[in-house]
């Protein structure tokens, strides 16, 4: 069943009406915004990692966005903003102080549950790496509870790289198996070039402990499903977050309906078994070798 669910101590028209949130602080780094809020009560969020929140900002209308921070970190949460549209652009000139509505959160997340006692692979591309952090701070805050955690993590060039206090730190931290690497160099670049398949290619994985999570464009999730089926992994335990044109985030509307399912509902985070089929979503094949 989704994941999606009344938060205790919330009215039961929560789904509808957004609750105010104040924003506690603003930190811009290469393109996006991340933005630290806290609902009116100081209450939880009460989130999963993967799931999103609708975001309102009053006088501009309302946007989905995925939590960037885990459950485990404070009451408080975290979004990542990319200024693309009316809207993120307004959130994304918001001041600290300001109020925005929230609704949520919504969605199925990453499976905490059966990635427990294994290892976790977390492939993100570009703004992917959002949501991915949400789990990867997850597993570092029950870090007993799971294997090994291998972080892929591809940015298009230098300058775009997302969170970059937080990747240099995993990349320093023995709990973390970093691999970084950018499309494109500059002169300061000293580190991988090239897509994410790349340092899959390196990465010696125990394909019936792994569990893998991949959030990022469209186009880099028909190859890197391709380079896990020909390491051997379980199209089960191949999960793919996919996005999608969220207005409702109850599966009311229909507008990120995905043949029979509803992404904002039985997603956004989905198997790849139960996605094959699906040219819309994600379609691979093990190359040959």
């Amino acid at each position: 069943m989704p994941e999606t669910g009344k938060r205790a101590g919330v009215p039961a028209d929560w789904t509808y009406l957004p609750e105010p949130a104040r924003i506690v602080s603003i930190r811009r780094e290469a393109v996006d915004a991340v933005i630290e809020l806290e609902l009116a009560d100081r209450s939880a969020l009460g989130h999963k990692p993967g799931q999103f929140v609708q975001v309102s900002m009053f006088g501009f209308g309302e946007i989905p966005i995925s939590i960037c921070s885990s459950p485990t970190r404070t009451g408080r949460f975290k979004l990542c903003v990319r200024p693309a549209g009316h809207v993120s652009n307004a959130l994304y000139r918001a001041s600290e102080g300001d109020w925005v509505g929230i609704r949520g959160p919504f969605g199925r997340g990453f499976p905490i549950r059966t990635m427990r006692n294994r290892d976790v692979l977390a492939v993100a591309g570009g703004i992917g790496l959002a949501p991915l952090r949400s789990l990867i701070q997850y597993v570092r805050d029950n870090r007993e509870a799971y294997g090994r955690l291998v972080v892929v993590y591809g940015a298009r060039n230098p300058s775009l790289i997302l969170f970059r206090t937080d990747v240099e730190a995993w990349t320093r931290g023995e709990d973390v198996e970093m691999f970084l690497t950018v499309d494109e160099a500059d002169e300061s670049w000293t580190g991988r070039t090239g897509v994410v398949t790349g340092p899959l290619k390196e990465i010696d994985l125990s394909t019936r402990s792994t569990v893998a999570a991949v959030v990022g464009p469209p186009v880099m999730f028909r190859f890197v499903a391709a380079e896990l089926l020909a390491k051997g992994m379980n199209r089960r335990r191949i999960f793919f977050s996919l996005e999608r044109r969220f207005e409702c985030g109850i599966g009311k509307c229909g507008h990120c309906q995905l043949n029979g399912m509803y992404v904002c509902q039985d997603g956004p985070v989905f198997r790849y078994s139960d996605l094959e089929g699906f040219s819309e979503a994600v379609e691979a094949r093990a190359p040959e070798r």
